[in-house]
């Protein structure tokens, strides 16, 4: 099959686990039970040896994809010389009991004319690496590795004629189903269930669809949101939610891995997990949007992983970087060399070394979480209280020494201006909570340790020559994290140090909208190649311009990234030069980036 562009996807998901389509009707990405399990299908990065589940016309065709209105349910349509036909799918949200079973429901249908779909069920199980066996019985298949199974569940009613002709080619199912105007047939992919296929009944799998869509428009109807960009922040949220591991409230950066930053380069990671400064970005995000539950069992998530750290935890603290949806920490990187990786982007890792580096901007991320969260009504109980105070204590003791930073490099470390920024929020919101509900807190030193980190950033973190505030202290280099310092309170928003910095990262970093992280050239990462713009900071960029004032800026420059969106309102990490979307997708923090800048320009447009 010809290669399929990252962009040309929808999600779909249950809360607990999610898979990619293709707009040529392909599921070329699931993983299960979890979001950071092994894959099931996998062709997004090896399309022999990763498998898939395809369901497209027979002949030629033209493709189109949508979600149908409000909701995470995805409808792919085919136009083809004899008719036209559409799959939709969709995964039954979960409740909060984790599970391995999974259902992936694909309703096939013919909407004019005549066609015939081909369909091919082609799993391969860990990544790949497992063998397994392939069944066929009288209705649907099953198929069985050592330690996972999928029954495949035919949707039609029992006085139907076949219409499907099936066959087994070596471990794959394949069937053709031609199908004329109004007829309706689908299949049910049932992951770890120990029982045969059974026919689904037509109105049974109506019922599944109904209950889907309510689900999902009983959920977005608690938005507050009624801006000018409903359409695209709603998106967003539904992404969001799709991201979120709903038994902890963990939120992973991506459903994938190995999507590469650059085609052919070696910035290739492992997004299936939960940073603790992506994750945190999502308080504010979603208390913006009304959603008070979803940042609240966030919050609990992250206090839990607060508690269970304690001082002396190690070099990083009481926090690990990222944690595996249900706080595990075993994340070690595996490189996958039996895979040739999206476009020949090798390596292709599993895991991440990420979870074992120094970088103190978490702290500060994490504490203005729970100061949002607190202003919100969500009131920091006493245990969460003195982990709160443990972790401060931690960071008075090492705040100030070099570290890996916001970006993860693997260059060496470096006394970076941002993870200091980050710590002088930490010290800041702990203070206000404190003084606000009266706890007890060590009040002098942490007002010390606030001053001298914003003492020391103004003397240290602002390059005279260059008239900004730059990456780190040794360098003459700009940074796009920086963005941020306005809507941290560090400087007012339209402080002269700060509109100088802004209008530094506009002129070294910033094309039209596009913004880079940092110029890999002049301030080394300890990787080879370059990548492309980074939609976060490309969103941050929008939101620093509203604050300062220049609301027609903000305005073009938003307007422009909504361009970039895929078909389906979806946005990967980056943009590469030539317009494509590269790295893992859909990105939480571009999404959540997307959603900030969107609340904030609203707001200062009246």
């Amino acid at each position: 099959m010809p290669e399929t562009a990252i962009a040309d996807h929808g999600l779909i998901g249950d809360l607990q686990t999610a898979a990619l389509v293709t707009t040529g009707g392909s599921i070329d990405w699931f993983c299960s039970p979890r979001f950071d399990s092994p894959s099931i299908f996998g062709a997004l990065l090896d399309d022999e040896r990763g498998g898939r589940f395809s369901i497209h016309p027979a002949g030629p065709y033209t493709s189109r994809q949508m979600y149908h209105p409000d909701t995470a349910v995805l409808i792919t349509r085919f136009s083809s010389a004899d008719g036209i036909g559409e799959v939709v799918d969709f995964m039954p949200p979960l409740d909060d009991a984790a599970t391995a079973k999974h259902r992936i429901a694909r309703l096939v249908r013919c909407v004019r004319g005549k066609i015939t779909f081909d369909m091919v069920v082609a799993p391969r199980f860990d990544y790949g690496r497992r063998q397994h066996e392939a069944i066929l019985f009288g209705h649907g298949a099953v198929f069985v590795s050592s330690e996972l199974s999928l029954t495949l569940h035919p949707v039609r009613e029992p006085d139907d004629e076949y219409l499907a002709e099936t066959r087994l080619e070596g471990s794959d199912v394949h069937l053709r189903l031609g199908l004329t105007a109004g007829q309706v047939r689908g299949v049910v992919l049932e992951t770890d269930t120990a029982e045969p296929p059974r026919e689904i009944r037509l109105g049974e799998f109506t019922d599944l669809f109904d209950d889907t869509v309510g689900w999902w428009r009983s959920w977005l109807a608690r938005s507050t949101y009624r801006g000018r960009w409903r359409e695209i922040v709603t998106r967003s949220a539904i992404t969001l939610k799709l991201l979120t591991y709903r038994p902890t409230g963990g939120l992973v950066a991506a459903p994938t891995l190995g999507l590469p930053e650059e085609l052919g380069g070696e910035r290739n990671w492992d997004y299936r997990y939960t940073w603790v400064r992506d994750a945190s970005f999502s308080v504010s995000a979603l208390l913006a949007l009304g959603f008070t539950e979803e940042a609240a069992r966030f919050g609990g998530w992250l206090g839990d992983r607060i508690r269970e750290g304690g001082p002396g935890r190690g070099e990083g603290g009481p926090l690990a970087v990222l944690y595996r949806v249900d706080g595990a920490t075993d994340l070690g990187e595996e490189d996958l060399s039996h895979w040739s990786g999206y476009r020949g982007s090798t390596p292709v890792r599993i895991g991440n070394d990420a979870a074992g580096q120094l970088q103190l901007d978490i702290y500060g991320e994490a504490l203005d979480s729970v100061f949002a969260a607190d202003r919100a009504g969500f009131e920091l109980p006493h245990r969460g209280w003195v982990a709160v105070r443990a972790a401060l204590d931690w960071l008075g003791e090492h705040w100030d020494q070099p570290e890996e930073g916001i970006w993860e490099t693997r260059g060496g470390r470096r006394s970076f201006t941002y993870g200091r920024l980050m710590s002088w929020v930490a010290f800041d919101r702990g203070l206000r909570m404190a003084t606000a509900h009266g706890r007890p807190a060590p009040i002098e030193d942490w007002t010390w340790q606030r001053d001298s980190i914003y003492d020391q950033i103004l003397n240290q973190g602002w390059h005279r020559t260059r008239q900004a505030f730059v990456q780190h202290y040794t360098g003459d280099e700009l940074d796009a994290s920086l963005l941020r310092m306005p809507r941290t309170g560090f400087l007012p928003s339209r402080d002269p140090l700060w509109l100088s910095t802004l209008d530094a990262i506009g002129n070294d970093l910033v094309t039209d909208s596009l913004v880079h992280r940092y110029d890999p050239a002049a301030s080394p990462d300890g990787l080879a190649g370059s990548e492309g713009t980074f939609s976060l900071c490309s969103f941050a960029y929008v939101d620093a311009l509203t604050r300062a004032g220049r609301l027609d800026e903000a305005r073009a420059a938003f307007e422009k990234m909504l361009t970039y969106a895929n078909h389906a309102g979806l946005y990967a990490e980056e943009i590469a030069p030539s317009g494509e979307q590269l790295g893992n997708f859909p990105q939480a923090f571009t999404h959540l980036a997307l959603i900030d800048a969107a609340v904030t320009l609203d707001a200062a447009l009246g």
